[in-house]
């Protein structure tokens, strides 16, 4: 369930950034308006880069051995290209 509620915060996160920057773009915030969402939008880019880079550290490739399934750390280096 823990998964689901990061996940659930990260699209939601993700879903307030674009919001934000539509509204940005619109260009009908005030400076001081402009500012307030930018500074969120600052936030909330960390809070995104943060789940982003929580997930990546938790991948992990499975290789069976011997019959047995063991973990070994995501390397992208082995990535065909």
């Amino acid at each position: 369930m823990a998964r689901k509620k990061a996940a659930l915060d990260f699209e939601q996160s993700l879903a307030d950034l674009q919001a934000l920057v539509e509204r940005l773009e619109n260009g009908e915030l005030s400076l001081e308006d402009s500012l307030t969402a930018f500074e969120q939008g600052v936030r909330l880019t960390r809070d995104c880069q943060s789940a982003l880079t929580q997930a990546e550290q938790k991948v992990q490739v499975l290789l069976e051995r011997d019959g047995e399934l063991s973990e070994e750390p995501f390397d992208d280096a082995e990535l065909p290209e």
